[in-house]
């Protein structure tokens, strides 16, 4: 048996127990597994068997399985709406800080009104502070719960401080030694306290090369700090180096799935995300996107019928439509998300945007090149004139390259307005291309026609 099935062997002999309502044995049991398996668990319930749940968990036990579980933002409420007003507000109180302000975030407002007056107010202080925060900067993302000692202190006293603070703090490998004004002045690491003597001051030990981040800054560019330095937690400061809040390592995970989940989304023009929803709610989230590529197309369809007489003189010319659009268009997603990728990873926002042109430009020169070549050759012998493989060939070069410069040239060029480069999705850039590469297709035949007149 592998481990998944003894995983679901055992959620079958917990449910049972949930349902002849063994409440001792169900929390020995369900209480020493893991949280990530309580959350697993958790998800597989049906409403009837979760109101059971809520009578046997405390709001800090639901409260530590909800720090890790992620669901669909739709089952995050229905979740919440099974609860009673008073357990889900005790369940916040027990939760961090940036965990709970996700899951409202999650609510109408109606909703966070309504939990937030039930709560303590120390905690409602802090939520109300990152709800404040504009969506997808680290100040969104932070927890506030922390450790921070003062530079006067002794290896001793900020080891007593430590022991009284782990419990509340999210994390505790890292100690911030703050100004009496609450700035910012140094880091020391938990192994650092150990491995020091007792009556050592912490100013003698603290790092004062600090690597912190702007809580206006985009959640992206705190990832890749996190990434670059391989931290597992990152201090957040504002434009006066006063200390905010921390993110760490698991926050940003999320916020990588979070982000490749939009790029992919954005490339395939459809929220990936969205794979619990009805076949109705699926198709009316689709069908804007499809209706707009739909009159995109017709554009397309329009060109062609314009070049209806050229067709009808050379018929033939009809047969390598879709194979010049069709490769065409697959370069020109291929560039999309080279030009995407490279966005996301580079720094250097000034010197990238014209290296990162021309180099497309380049490959689709070489790759245009290449692939025209073959069709000439292949064209040539397939329909006995090389002519036409010409024609088509020199279609392909500049349908690819066209192609190529759009793929990059467009998220490059929304990412310089503001929006998300990703948003540039494969099935727009797809669309364009065939309209480019009819055109390109049927202006080059024109110059050719009486080679191929009637075949």
């Amino acid at each position: 048996m592998n481990e998944n099935e003894e995983l679901e062997r055992q959620f079958e002999f917990l449910r049972h127990l949930l349902q002849e309502d063994k409440m001792n044995e169900f929390r020995e049991m369900f209480l020493d597994w893991h949280i990530y398996e309580q959350g697993q668990f958790y998800s597989s319930l049906d409403e009837q068997e979760r109101h059971r749940l809520y009578t046997y968990l405390s709001p800090k036990e639901m409260a530590d399985m909800f720090d890790t579980i992620e669901e669909d933002h739709q089952d995050m409420k229905d979740y919440l709406s099974e609860m009673s007003p008073r357990y889900v507000a005790d369940m916040l109180n027990e939760m961090y800080t940036d965990n709970a302000v996700d899951l409202l975030n999650q609510l109408d407002k109606s909703e966070v009104t309504r939990y937030l007056s039930l709560m303590k107010s120390e905690d409602v202080r802090k939520i109300k502070q990152l709800l404040g925060y504009e969506d997808k900067t680290a100040g969104s993302i932070m927890a506030t719960e922390y450790v921070s000692i003062v530079a006067n202190q002794t290896v001793r006293s900020a080891l007593t401080l430590l022991r009284k603070k782990a419990q509340e703090a999210e994390i505790i490998y890292y100690v911030y030694v703050v100004s009496e004004a609450n700035c910012l002045v140094g880091v020391i690491s938990l192994r650092d306290l150990i491995v020091n003597d007792d009556d050592t001051l912490i100013s003698d030990m603290k790092e004062e090369r600090i690597i912190s981040v702007n809580v206006a800054d985009d959640q992206e560019d705190v990832a890749k700090t996190i990434r670059d330095y391989d931290f597992l937690a990152v201090p957040v400061v504002d434009d006066h180096d006063r200390l905010l809040g921390i993110i760490t390592v698991d926050d940003i995970i999320d916020v990588i799935d979070d982000e490749a989940a939009s790029d992919y989304s954005g490339l395939a023009g459809v929220n990936v995300e969205a794979i619990a929803e009805t076949p109705m709610k699926a198709s009316l989230k689709r069908l804007p996107w499809l209706i707009t590529l739909l009159f995109l197309g017709m554009s397309t369809a329009t060109l062609i019928s314009h070049y209806e007489s050229l067709i009808t003189e050379a018929s033939i010319l009809a047969v390598f439509i879709s194979l010049i659009t069709g490769t065409a268009g697959n370069a020109g997603t291929q560039s999309l998300a080279v030009a995407v990728r490279r966005l996301a990873i580079s720094d250097d926002k000034d010197e990238k945007f014209f290296k990162l042109i021309l180099g497309e430009i380049m490959t689709g020169l070489i790759t245009g090149c290449v692939t025209g070549l073959v069709i000439f050759l292949v064209v040539g012998f397939w329909k006995h004139n090389f002519i036409l493989g010409f024609v088509i060939g020199v279609a392909m070069l500049c349908a690819i390259t066209v192609a190529n410069l759009a793929g990059s040239f467009i998220p490059m060029l929304m990412e310089k307005l503001g929006f998300d480069p990703a948003v540039a999705s494969g099935p727009f850039i797809t669309t364009l291309s065939d309209l480019t590469s009819v055109l390109i297709y049927f202006n080059i035949a024109q110059l050719f026609m009486g080679f191929f007149i009637g075949t």
